[in-house]
């Protein structure tokens, strides 16, 4: 099963690709600047949509809280088997390579499962990846909404205490002046994210 679900994170990552593929292709053609980061780039970029969400270090989570860095925002959940470990473990890979300007990243990880996630749970789990990563988590229709706001599935898989969720796996590049920059798919080694941050740090 695991596998399976994996399979279908993965096919989650191309739809969201898909999604947003005319962006993606206008930033290629133009041969503008954002082409040159390795993620997915949005031309134009835009203000990335704003919530409010319980937050695992005892605060409310808003990406206006952090302004001035780079946010990684990520989507997942703490029972998932590979991609999610996977990702948060890149991330961490790649906050390493940065050095100093590490200070001036932070990775928010929005759980898809809150009826398992709280943001104890969540607190725990992303400690074992990096203390500095904030996980999320809240009712099901405050998660959706924000779910909603940026295109993410998540869809339950298997019945029982042992389900598994169906998500995007890719992560959105939010800039320091709050902007939604691009997307990066599942599977990236941590320096490409060490590339894109660097860049997008600066611009």
């Amino acid at each position: 099963m695991r596998l399976a679900v994996d399979r279908l994170n993965r096919i989650a990552a191309l739809l969201l690709c898909s999604l947003f593929a005319g962006a993606f292709m206008t930033a290629s053609a133009s041969g503008s600047a954002p082409a040159a980061l390795k993620a997915g780039v949005f031309s134009p970029a835009y203000m990335a949509p704003d919530f409010s969400l319980r937050g695992s270090n005892g605060s409310a989570v808003t990406l206006s809280h952090y302004r001035g860095k780079v946010v990684l925002l990520a989507f997942g959940f703490t029972n998932c088997a590979a991609v999610c470990p996977t990702t948060l473990a890149t991330l961490a890979q790649a906050r390493v390579g940065l050095g100093k300007a590490a200070d001036s990243v932070q990775v928010i990880y929005v759980t898809v499962d809150p009826a398992r996630d709280s943001v104890a749970r969540m607190r725990e789990y992303l400690a074992a990846f990096d203390p500095s990563f904030i996980g999320a988590s809240d009712t099901a229709g405050a998660l959706a909404a924000v779910r909603q706001k940026y295109g993410v599935t998540a869809i339950r898989q298997g019945a029982g205490k042992d389900y598994a969720m169906v998500h995007t796996s890719s992560i959105f590049l939010i800039d320091p002046a709050g902007r939604l920059r691009a997307v990066m798919p599942y599977g990236h080694a941590a320096a490409d994210f060490v590339h894109d941050i660097k860049l997008l740090s600066v611009r």
